[in-house]
């Protein structure tokens, strides 16, 4: 068994017992803030702070899963619960801070602007676009038309995005945004490796820098590094990323999403299908939209038969709101 965890993994410093042991934490830790987001009797500042917790937590066990080998098909599926999370946050400071508009990623911020970009990136590497409206939605009112690389990596998606030279950090991002402007394949292709070598050290003051080394047995705060912002500028811009070998670069992930482009057209999930019924979807505890067949990526072999006006059930998730899904199969 551990053998072949060894061969999964997706980064080395990973082994199954600590994988295992930092999984169950996450999702023990997980349960205990969903119950206090429950309890309006903490206070607003309390919720919020819990929410946020909430948030670093479902986007770190959903890294960590990537980097454990987790299957894609799988980690797609799931790539929504880290969104609701975001939104629940962003709900949360919002009643908090009394902005209703307040976003719930600083892109002034270096290691927050970090996120929204891997958050994107992980939209278009697991053809999940269905996705980037509810990103904008979070974070447009306060950063709509003020980043160059944020509005171009939307603008494959959500045409008609702001134009702007401007950019956040520059001396970070800017291989990147030049990766996207460029003329030449092999000039694009020298700007994502010169991006993913200055990764990793232009985050050395961020928490989960060195995580790898402060694993001790099963303890530890390590859950990967990832650049999917960069494997994202590589599948759009149709870059050649055969000589691009770094322990950062999600390779697997950018081979996977251009062996899948179908996916983007195939099953709904990008609002493409034109029916609206790939595109139903219901929290738990909101009344069953339509009678049929539904099923959540909560939990496996959940496919369940409900009828309209049905209460839909929480399954206890690793994320707090249980998001069911209509199946495609309505046969019993």
């Amino acid at each position: 068994m551990k053998a072949q965890f060894g061969q999964l993994r997706r980064q080395p410093f990973l082994s199954q017992d600590y994988y295992l042991a930092a999984a169950a934490r996450l999702r023990t830790w997980n349960s205990e803030l969903v119950d206090n987001l429950n309890r309006p009797d903490l206070g607003r500042q309390n919720l919020s702070l819990e929410a946020a917790q909430l948030v670093d937590n479902a986007y770190q066990l959903f890294s960590l899963r990537y980097t454990a080998g987790e299957p894609l098909e799988q980690l797609r599926l799931e790539l929504p619960n880290v969104i609701e999370a975001y939104e629940q946050y962003q709900r949360a400071l919002a009643a908090y801070e009394q902005i209703p508009d307040v976003a719930p990623l600083g892109l002034v911020r270096l290691e927050e602007y970090e996120c929204c970009m891997q958050l994107i990136g992980l939209c278009y590497l697991l053809h999940r676009r269905d996705l980037l409206p509810r990103i904008a939605a979070l974070e447009d009112p306060a950063y709509a038309g003020e980043d160059v690389l944020y509005e171009e990596l939307l603008d494959y998606s959500l045409p008609g995005r702001f134009e702007t030279e401007d950019l956040k950090f520059v001396e970070v991002y800017d291989p990147l945004v030049q990766a996207m402007y460029a003329d030449a394949d092999e000039e694009a292709q020298g700007a994502v490796a010169e991006y993913v070598a200055r990764w990793y050290p232009w985050f050395k003051l961020a928490p989960w820098h060195d995580g790898h080394l402060r694993i001790n047995g099963t303890d530890g705060d390590y859950f990967g590094y990832w650049a999917f912002e960069a494997g994202a500028v590589a599948l759009l811009c149709d870059v050649d990323d055969s000589s691009i070998d770094h322990l950062v670069y999600p390779r697997d992930l950018v081979a996977w999403a251009r062996d899948h482009r179908h996916l983007s057209n195939a099953d709904g999930l990008d609002g493409s299908d034109t029916s609206g019924r790939a595109r139903l979807r219901c929290d738990s505890g909101q009344p069953c939209p339509q009678t049929g067949y539904w099923l959540t990526p909560a939990q496996l072999d959940s496919r369940r038969h409900f009828n309209a006006g049905d209460v839909m059930p929480s399954l206890g998730g690793d994320y707090g709101v249980t998001i069911w899904q209509w199946d495609d199969n309505q046969q019993a």
